[in-house]
């Protein structure tokens, strides 16, 4: 789920499990607020590959696992916009008591302990002659279309490179043309996966968990190349592309935010497998190297 502007660029299988509670935000009952048996989970209702309201979201089926660890039945409080309202329209106003994929340290909320953290990646097909595995790469002058979320860290090191204004037609129509002035238009990862796929963008720049599903569907065509988290504007301010991933509660709820880095822990090998299955290139803590996640099975 995309909270935090830093990233930009912001699924139980089938139907919802049976221990879900699917609840639609106008139907809201704020009072149920103080159940302890329940997990309200604030969530997007069409925002793959985070949150789908069929419950297929890797962080849905995250939420559930956090809930059954806290002894809890989760209960996802569905809305209609994106997670970057999640806070002002649904934590806030007490909707729900939880969101999930936040970055650690937002200011808004109280993040938990970081459940895992990702980077921005390279998308290519494998059969690519460009070689590129950092925005030092002398191959990316080489490239005729990169695709990339208006408005990313990925635009902001374009920009850097001098490679905007041949990319801007491109990236203009893969939003289908949308005006970006007053209203969030997302991107959606499967546009700038099939970009590349079909060989219409040499190579796609995005946060690794909103592509690697697509990614992995396609593993025989195409490859992911974590991005060194070292880079900066032409100014000189870092452009930060490593994030870690926490779960969000109110200000103030330090009972809540202890229960849940207390199940966090115990749900950890059950997540990570989540995460691993998703096909996320998953990064040590404060790094941008990647890690080996091992698997229960």
């Amino acid at each position: 789920m995309i909270i935090n502007a830093n990233k930009a660029a912001v699924a139980v299988l089938g139907a919802v499990l049976s221990s879900s509670v699917a609840l639609a935000a106008g139907e809201q009952d704020v009072s149920k607020a103080a159940d302890a048996s329940i997990l309200r989970v604030c969530a997007a209702a069409n925002e793959a590959p985070y949150s789908v309201k069929d419950g297929s979201g890797f962080e849905n089926r995250i939420a559930e696992v956090l809930a059954s660890a806290m002894g809890r039945k989760v209960q996802f409080v569905w809305s209609p916009k994106a997670a970057i309202y999640a806070v002002k329209e649904q934590l806030d106003p007490g909707k729900c008591d939880v969101i999930m994929g936040t970055d650690a340290g937002d200011p808004r909320v109280l993040t938990s302990k970081p459940y895992y953290r990702a980077s921005y990646v390279f998308i290519q097909r494998k059969d690519s002659k460009l070689d590129i595995t950092s925005y030092d790469s002398p191959d990316l002058e080489k490239t005729k279309h990169i695709a990339y979320e208006p408005g990313s860290p990925s635009q902001t090191m374009v920009e850097k490179l001098g490679l905007f204004n041949r990319n801007f037609n491109f990236i203009q129509s893969l939003t289908d043309f949308k005006s970006r002035r007053n209203q969030y238009i997302r991107l959606q990862p499967t546009r700038i996966v099939g970009a590349v796929e079909k060989g219409d963008a040499d190579v796609g720049i995005a946060f690794a968990p909103e592509v690697a599903r697509y990614v992995k569907q396609n593993g025989s065509d195409l490859k992911m190349t974590v991005i060194p988290d070292n880079n900066t504007r032409s100014d000189g301010k870092k452009v930060p592309l490593a994030f870690d991933q926490s779960v969000a509660v109110r200000k103030g709820d330090e009972k809540l935010m202890k229960e849940i880095n207390a199940a966090l822990e115990k749900a950890a090998p059950k997540i990570q497998d989540i995460l691993k299955g998703e096909g996320i290139p998953l990064l040590a803590a404060g790094s941008d190297t990647p890690k080996e996640i091992p698997s229960k099975s």
